[in-house]
């Protein structure tokens, strides 16, 4: 057996993923296992199910544990087709769809993508906020601020960004994002630009050394990704925060759901 003892989880989807990906919070309940997920999206031919059964192979020549699979395949064919290799399997069609489907004495649609299949105005207004997300992305302009049902500020690297867009793809809701620079803290206040619109604004911070570790990846040896100054941002900004009025969660552990199922709470009680 290989030195590499973790356990593969492969997420095996016709579609993007999406739906398969989101029981990845599952593996947190288990704390002393550690696992390395494995996406793969668009598994919709024979040969596309070949080539993830060989991965799920290697993958237990690597280590001899079985894989787990969660797997969300309509094509009843293409998902007998791919537990034909040894694995662990949780399949969202057989587990739940179905299921539910004779509790409703209905059959249930198979096609990719029909758990994320926005229609009519649902549709458009996800659309609408992916965009805003992405052209109110770190600060990136002004126009429209006044349209942002939540802009959310931190240090460089605290998750405001991947927590927009998660927030705009999986509810329509427009957040824009703004980091907390040395600046501000100078100042004593936040960006003056937001200063109309102190309701919509939720603070995110992150410890020290995953920051230190975040940064490090991006500009390793700096002052920037320093540990000490890591601290020195994050105090700053927990005191600016603080001293503003300004809600707060802690990304350090927790997922962009964790962090959008808060952030969403503090929208509605708004």
């Amino acid at each position: 057996m290989s030195s590499d003892n973790k356990r593969r989880a492969f997420f095996i989807s016709d579609g993007t993923g999406i739906t398969a990906g989101s029981l990845g919070g599952l593996l947190a309940h288990f704390p002393d296992t550690e696992f390395e997920q494995i996406r793969i999206p668009f598994t919709d031919s024979h040969q596309k199910i070949e080539d993830a059964q060989k991965r799920i192979v290697n993958a237990k020549l690597i280590n001899g544990i079985r894989p787990i699979v969660i797997m969300s395949i309509g094509n009843n064919i293409l998902r007998s087709e791919l537990k034909q290799v040894d694995a662990y399997y949780i399949d969202l069609f057989e587990s739940f769809i179905y299921p539910l489907g004779e509790e409703l004495d209905q059959e249930p649609l198979t096609r990719p993508g029909v758990a994320h299949s926005m229609k009519g105005a649902n549709y458009g207004n996800r659309i609408e906020a992916i965009n805003f997300a992405l052209g109110h992305d770190d600060g990136m302009t002004h126009n429209g601020l006044n349209q942002a049902h939540v802009i959310l500020v931190g240090v460089s690297r605290s998750g405001k960004t991947p927590t927009s867009i998660y927030l705009a793809m999986q509810f329509g809701i427009k957040a824009a994002n703004y980091p907390l620079i040395p600046e501000d803290f100078e100042r004593g206040t936040i960006p003056p630009i937001l200063e109309g619109y102190m309701d919509k604004i939720f603070g995110l911070t992150i410890q020290a050394n995953r920051l230190s570790s975040l940064r490090s990846e991006r500009r390793p040896d700096s002052h920037y990704a320093s540990l000490e100054n890591c601290k020195d941002e994050i105090k700053k900004a927990e005191r600016l925060m603080q001293k503003l009025g300004v809600p707060i969660a802690d990304s350090t552990s927790r997922s962009v759901e964790e962090l959008s199922a808060i952030i969403i709470q503090h929208i509605n009680k708004n």
